[in-house]
C-alpha cells in the first residue's frame, strides 16, 4: 500500500463528516488535506484507543519525534510520507503538527476544564490549528481568512463536544466546563452515571437540557461569527469549511429538535444527507 492510498484508507474508514467536504476539492488540495487529516486521525486515535495511559503517553512522544524527523527530511510514516512532499506547497509548518499534539496530551493529562477559557485553549489546539492549515490547504488568500478558520474551528469542536456528552462520559471525561455545570445546578458524578443524583428523572432532564442549551447558543454563536468573519474574497476557496459548518450546524439543530438526548445516544447524519448539505454548499455558495 503507497503513502497515498494509506491516508485515503484512513480518512474514508473515519466515516467523518470531513470526508464529504474533501470530496469537491481538486486532485493536490484533496491529497493535502487528506494526508493532513489521517495526520490528525493517528495522533487521536492515540486517546480514544487509549487502554494504557504509559503507551498513549509513549506513542504521542513517537508522534512528537516523527514530526521533527519528517519536517528534517526523514518521514518514517506513511502519513507523515503522504504529507511532506505538500507541506511546503501549502503553508504546512511542523509547529501546526506539535500543536495537534500538544492538544492530544491535554486529553490524557486532563479531564476536566474549569471554565470555558481553559476549553478554548484545548479547542484551539485540537480543532482551531486544524481549521487554519485546513484553511490554507483550501486556498486562503485573506489574513483574515485565518480568524474565521480558528472561529469555525471552535464552532465544529463544541458541536462535538456537545455530540460526544454521553460517550466522553463512559471514558471518565467531562468537557463541559465546571463552572457552567455549577451554574445551572448539574454534578458532574450525574453525567458520569449519566442520571440524576436524588432519582428524579424529570429534573436532572431539566437540569441538563438547560446547561446543553447554553453550551448549543454558544455554538450557534461562533457559527455566525465565523461566517461574519470569511473576507468575501475567500469565499469560494473556502467552500469546504463552509460544507463543514452546514453539516455540524446542522447536526447541532438535530440534537436541539431531540431535546439534547446526548447521554444514552449518539445523534448523526445519514451519508447521503452529509453529502446533500455538501453538495449544496458547492452548487449555491452559501450555507
Amino acid at each position: 500500500m503507497t503513502p497515498a492510498q494509506y491516508v485515503q484508507q484512513k480518512a474514508a474508514a473515519s466515516g467523518s463528516s470531513f470526508y464529504y467536504a474533501f470530496l469537491f476539492l481538486p486532485t493536490s488540495r484533496r491529497a493535502a488535506i487528506t494526508a493532513f487529516y489521517a495526520f490528525c486521525r493517528e495522533v487521536d486515535d492515540v486517546v480514544d484507543d487509549m487502554v494504557d495511559m504509559g503507551v498513549a503517553h509513549t506513542k504521542l512522544a513517537w508522534w512528537q519525534g516523527e514530526v521533527a524527523q519528517a519536517f528534517a527530511g526523514h518521514p518514517t510514516h506513511p502519513v507523515m510520507q503522504a504529507l511532506m512532499p505538500l507541506a511546503a506547497e501549502f503553508g504546512i509548518e511542523q509547529r501546526h503538527l506539535q500543536a495537534v499534539i500538544d492538544g492530544c496530551q491535554m486529553d490524557l493529562e486532563q479531564t476536566r476544564y474549569l471554565d470555558y477559557p481553559a476549553l478554548q485553549r484545548y479547542c484551539h489546539l485540537v480543532a482551531g490549528v486544524v481549521g487554519e492549515v485546513a484553511a490554507k490547504i483550501f486556498g486562503q488568500t485573506q489574513e483574515q481568512t485565518t480568524r474565521y478558520a480558528h472561529t469555525l474551528g471552535q464552532a465544529l469542536q463544541l458541536t462535538n463536544i456537545i455530540r460526544d456528552v454521553g460517550e466522553d462520559a463512559l471514558r471518565g471525561r467531562i468537557y463541559l466546563p465546571v463552572n457552567e455545570l455549577q451554574q445551572f445546578d448539574v454534578k458532574a458524578h450525574e453525567i458520569l452515571k449519566r442520571q440524576g443524583a436524588d432519582g428524579d428523572a424529570a429534573d436532572f432532564q431539566r437540569r441538563f437540557q438547560a446547561l446543553m442549551a447554553f453550551q448549543a447558543a454558544r455554538a450557534h454563536r461562533l457559527y455566525d461569527e465565523a461566517l461574519a468573519l470569511l473576507p468575501d474574497a475567500d469565499r469560494r476557496a473556502q467552500k469546504p469549511g463552509l460544507m463543514m459548518a452546514s453539516i455540524y450546524r446542522t447536526l447541532l439543530r438535530e440534537i436541539e429538535r431531540d431535546q439534547f438526548q446526548v447521554l444514552n445516544q449518539r445523534t448523526s447524519l445519514t451519508p447521503v444527507r452529509k453529502l446533500w448539505l455538501a453538495w449544496k454548499v458547492q452548487a449555491l455558495g452559501r450555507v
